[in-house]
């Protein structure tokens, strides 16, 4: 066989590394200018909080018992459920045909991790996320620029969050997008026969579109007008820059954590808060959820750890000065207003319970069930063990792992959703095999 014919058989391979080394360079780049330009001068000040914390090491154990398998098997379930066989789209929660550009990455995410623990064969998975690109390379855009916020998973349409048709659409969510575009990533990693779809798909995408003097510039409909929003709170500024970072895209703002930082002590830990208003009405808040995303699919920066170490320990510290079992996330709801963001600190205090509109809404706090296996499968500490031990007898071989126990009685939170049975996937996966970018030998 000649060199060109090998050129081409070795193509997908080529556009990874010369991808993954444009982000390198990148992120290089930016390490300097954040030791050098104008933000460095704050360097020293919130930052220095976290120079003593000493990072929890990893819990990769390189297997997997059989245990993990079985609840890898159940957290499949639900991807075996709810993928329609017409789009390969999976629905964002049981029964329900809606997803988003985050909810499809997870099923992306969700798909390698099944194939790394050996639930499902390479060619399944191949044949899964191959199906799932082309319905991303047919479905309509909002406005030709980038996707919409939410479609119908049985048709590919846009939609509203009601699952109702919408003619022009919704606007995009820069943060979905980009944790798509981390999934992209990986399955580009996991898989180079599928690089040349993803990469189509990504220059169909006007990505550069969301990304304004280094950060993610969301697209929202406002009164009939589109309106670009900044966006991205710390936590998942900063994941969601490391992953448009892989393919190049400069992101020196959004990485950078120390401009809009504040610290907060919580149960004697020092726990990182954006000084912004979420969503420009609410004062921010910290959830475990980037944090665990980031050490499962990139593995943890020095900076990340850190964060992560305390936003654990403090959870860790309240159940042992309450006996509570806490692991706190956003997550759905099986009641009104079926989602809320279960908070280390929010709306201007400890262990705040919030809804979307940032009402207080502390009796539904969630001991959740991905935060049990993440912390457990990154940390693998008593702590996440006891965590495990309560979370177990909740899988249901029929439907997947729910959302997790409400704490104030201990009753389930019955919702089943894509993105909590793909990070118990990502988690068990982690736990093998450490983080997901990490090509496969």
């Amino acid at each position: 066989m000649g060199f060109k014919n090998n050129l081409i058989n070795a193509r997908s391979h080529i556009i990874f590394l010369v991808a993954l080394g444009c982000g390198l360079a990148l992120v290089t780049s930016i390490d300097r200018r954040l030791e050098t330009g104008p933000i460095a001068s704050n360097t020293g000040t919130q930052m220095a909080q976290f120079e003593d914390i000493t990072p929890l090491p990893l819990a990769v154990t390189g297997a997997s018992s059989e245990t993990d398998l079985e609840y890898a098997r159940v957290a499949w379930r639900y991807f075996q459920n709810n993928t329609n066989p017409n789009t390969g789209l999976v629905n964002s929660t049981d029964n329900y045909p809606s997803t988003t550009m985050w909810e499809t990455g997870s099923y992306f995410v969700a798909t390698i991790s099944a194939e790394r623990l050996d639930i499902i064969e390479r060619t399944e998975a191949t044949a899964r996320i191959g199906q799932a690109l082309e319905t991303l390379q047919e479905m309509r855009l909002f406005d030709e620029i980038l996707p919409n916020k939410a479609y119908d998973v049985r048709t590919g349409d846009l939609v509203n969050y009601a699952n109702e048709p919408v003619e022009r659409g919704l606007g995009w969510s820069a943060l979905d997008i980009a944790r798509m575009v981390g999934a992209l990533g990986h399955v580009e990693a996991n898989y180079p026969e599928l690089a040349l779809d993803t990469s189509s798909l990504m220059e169909r995408w006007s990505l550069s579109s969301m990304v304004e003097d280094g950060q993610l510039i969301g697209g929202n409909m406002i009164d009939g007008n589109l309106r670009r929003d900044q966006e991205g709170r710390v936590g998942y500024e900063q994941y969601a820059a490391k992953a448009m970072m892989l393919f190049g895209f400069d992101m020196y703002r959004a990485y950078d954590a120390e401009n809009h930082l504040m610290v907060r002590d919580v149960e004697g830990q020092a726990i990182p808060v954006d000084t912004r208003l979420h969503r420009n009405i609410t004062p921010a808040f910290t959830v475990s959820e980037p944090y665990l995303f980031d050490g499962l699919e990139f593995g943890f920066d020095a900076r990340s750890h850190r964060f992560a170490t305390s936003i654990y320990a403090a959870q860790e510290a309240r159940f042992r000065e309450t006996g509570i079992l806490t692991a706190v996330s956003e997550s759905h709801i099986n009641v009104a207003p079926y989602f809320i963001y279960s908070s280390v600190w929010g709306g201007g205090a400890p262990w705040a319970v919030m809804t979307f509109s940032g009402d207080r809404m502390d009796s539904r706090r969630t001991v959740t069930t991905k935060v049990a296996f993440a912390w457990d499968a990154l940390f693998g500490t008593q702590y996440t063990r006891e965590l495990l031990t309560a979370i177990a007898p909740l899988g249901d071989a029929e439907r997947g792992w729910p959302e997790g126990i409400y704490e104030i009685d201990g009753t389930t939170n019955t919702s089943v959703t894509v993105n909590t049975n793909a990070v118990v996937l990502a988690a068990l996966a982690f736990r093998a095999h450490g983080p997901l970018i990490r090509k496969q030998p």
